[in-house]
């Protein structure tokens, strides 16, 4: 799938992105924490049902608005009518996509008759806990949090809540079979992600804000993705394909002495094997070694471990498990740290001349990695207040033209576009 800059993404975003966030449950079912009561409880214009958001108020009060007319969380569901999902649920032998368990899981908050999509409780828990009692003057927001609000003022928490979706649970599960029949592949970035949903909350006041969300988003998902390997290593199908690099197969066939990827060659794996999707680590690890030295040379000895174990066909399982349960923990300590660690737009700038520093090498992981690189350089130089810049916008949006036909993906173009995005940023 072409994957465009935040701009075009608002386009595209509807089914590869309406499966976003959500909870399985039925309408009312009690979970650990509370009932679900649905989105019509939030939407009182004194609430969050404002038509335009509302001066001098702690929030904007118009959450509910535009979740409704514009998210395309709220589409969610539909998208489970379309052509696409109708085929997509003949090839998995499922009667109706529109009813599968599977598909509602990330579609749909509820599954009775008023199918919602993607709604509030689905990012903010259930609400019957604390429903009446945040409206009140005093009430605090550790409050809400204590009764089953989930806490997504926290960065690390609104990424888990996010990846629920855009990475899996043991019950919500994209896996390679269902990437065959047409479902899209997942993949996340949360702050290019946040930037294209339509806002329904204030502008925090921090311009560098962005850049925690950025690393901190990152880590998180480094984490969940090694979980989430480790879950698989120890499932019914190995090698899942869903965990590599799908354009390490999915190319375009070129003679050996126009290949780029043979001349690169196959570092730490056998040649043919299928390597294990470095994306989710590629980019992050050129970043944590401004931050933490120590803590990025052993995310690099974990991960090495793991890409090593995981792009073997005949692996080990149990082995791949462990070291990926190891690497998990190592990238939770990271994104703790990252969470804690101020910024600055002097420190994105760092970050950004370290990832182009590393064009060569990131260029060379595949398609998916130098989508990661993409999004964090847009992200990092917006968060440094020059996104807006006609020049850097342009050199920016040629990055991601090199990554319209993914098949056709070239590395050693890609790097030098990223030394042009260099280039124009300082002289911009």
């Amino acid at each position: 799938m072409p994957y465009p800059s935040k701009s075009a993404l608002v386009l595209t975003i509807g089914l590869a992105l309406g499966a976003a966030q959500a909870v399985f449950a039925q309408q009312q079912t009690v979970s650990t924490t509370g009932k679900f009561v649905g989105p019509g409880s939030c939407s009182a214009t004194a609430c969050h049902g404002s038509i335009r958001p509302v001066a001098n108020s702690r929030i904007l009060q118009n959450e509910y608005s535009t979740w409704i007319l514009q998210d395309k969380h709220a589409q969610a569901y539909k998208a489970l009518t379309t052509p696409v999902a109708v085929r997509m649920a003949k090839i998995m032998g499922l009667e109706n996509a529109a009813t599968a368990p599977r598909c509602l899981a990330c579609h749909a908050l509820s599954v009775s008759a008023d199918k919602e999509g993607v709604s509030c409780e689905s990012c903010h828990g259930p609400a019957s806990g604390w429903l009446g009692e945040h409206t009140l003057k005093n009430w605090k927001h550790e409050q809400s949090v204590a009764r089953g609000m989930v806490d997504t003022l926290d960065l690390r928490q609104r990424t888990e809540q996010c990846l629920t979706c855009h990475m899996g649970t043991p019950d919500k599960n994209v896996d390679h079979e269902l990437l065959a029949a047409g479902h899209p592949d997942l993949v996340f970035e949360l702050d290019s992600y946040s930037a294209v949903m339509p806002m329904h909350w204030k502008k925090p006041d921090d311009p560098a804000f962005g850049i925690r969300t950025w690393s901190v988003g990152q880590a998180v998902k480094l984490q969940e993705a090694l979980e989430r390997l480790a879950r698989r290593a120890q499932g019914p199908v190995w090698p899942e394909f869903a965990e590599m690099e799908c354009y390490a197969c999915h190319h375009d066939l070129t003679k050996a002495d126009k290949s780029w990827r043979q001349e690169r060659g196959y570092q730490n794996r056998r040649p043919g094997n299928p390597p294990w999707n470095a994306a989710h680590y590629a980019v992050l690890r050129v970043v944590v070694k401004l931050v933490d030295p120590n803590a990025a040379a052993q995310l690099d000895q974990d991960f090495n471990d793991v890409y090593a174990q995981a792009s073997k066909i005949n692996t080990d399982r149990g082995e791949l498990a462990q070291r990926a349960t190891k690497a998990a923990a190592t990238a939770r300590n990271i994104a703790d740290r990252l969470n804690t660690t101020p910024v600055d737009r002097a420190m994105a700038g760092r970050m950004i001349a370290a990832i182009i520093s590393n064009a060569d090498e990131l260029s060379a992981q595949g398609t998916l990695t130098a989508e990661q690189a993409a999004m964090a350089i847009e992200a990092l130089v917006a968060a440094q207040g020059r996104g807006s810049d006609p020049g850097v916008r342009a050199a920016i949006d040629a990055l991601f033209q090199e990554l319209q036909n993914p098949s056709a993906y070239n590395g050693p173009h890609f790097a030098a576009q990223m030394k042009r995005v260099s280039a124009v940023l300082a002289g911009s």
